[in-house]
């Protein structure tokens, strides 16, 4: 395992990009520690040692995936992000308890959280639904990248047009949460389900619109057709 870690920082040391490294902060609010490696470069590293990395055991590709997140770096959460997808099979529901500590330890900003969230926890909840009252509860942490998480897990169902009810369930839990970056993430999961469930979402946020922050209201009708918009946006 440490050879892997080893061999996979250098990697990420020698593909680091000037230019990367000189934007790379201006996407987040938060400090974040990164290499500056282009994203396309990271996919190609990841999948060269997943070769490797899939033959482990499960315990074993776990501690692996730890040790990434455990460094800090946005690119190494990123490799776990792109590993335990083609990992689905042998995840389970079980599994969940293990994801959820992840994010309370090493979850610290957007790009972590929506790309560990969208596909590894968005597949296990396609193929368990079970898990959906569990991660209904992370609505109520006080931890606001678990809150994140709550309505972010669902944005691949969502785009499907699954799970509206459970989604509109998430979203009520963080109607009226303070941290911006929660609105996104609520406001993100209602455009997703807008696409095939449009007239839902819209008498949703009508209705809620009172007390909805605008950041996530905006969020939320970004794909509705102008007239829906207006409506939405017209003060109660």
């Amino acid at each position: 395992m440490n050879s892997i870690l080893v061999q996979l920082r250098r990697d990420l040391v020698a593909h680091a990009d000037p230019q990367t490294q000189k934007t790379f902060q201006r996407f987040f609010k938060e400090q974040v520690k990164y290499y500056g490696v282009k994203t396309p470069i990271v996919g190609k590293i990841a999948k060269n040692y997943w070769k490797q990395v899939k033959t482990m055991c499960k315990n074993a590709i776990f501690e692996l995936c730890e040790e990434l997140y455990r460094s800090d770096y946005t690119e190494e959460a990123f490799v776990v992000s792109l590993w335990l997808p083609n990992y689905i099979d042998n995840l389970g529901p079980q599994d969940l308890e293990i994801f959820k500590v992840w994010i309370e330890r090493y979850i610290n900003n957007w790009a972590k959280c929506d790309g560990f969230c969208n596909h590894t926890i968005g597949d296990l909840i396609q193929r368990y639904p079970q898990v959906l009252c569990e991660i209904k509860s992370w609505a109520r942490s006080e931890n606001r990248w678990l809150r994140r998480a709550s309505a972010v897990s669902l944005i691949v169902p969502a785009k499907k047009g699954d799970f509206l009810n459970d989604a509109l369930d998430i979203c009520d839990g963080l109607l009226v949460d303070k941290d911006e970056m929660v609105q996104k993430g609520y406001g993100w999961l209602l455009k997703e389900e807008s696409r095939r469930h449009q007239r839902e979402v819209f008498d949703y946020v009508v209705r809620n619109k009172s007390v909805m922050p605008r950041t996530a209201l905006r969020y939320a009708i970004e794909l509705m057709p102008k007239e829906l918009k207006v409506l939405a946006m017209k003060k109660p």
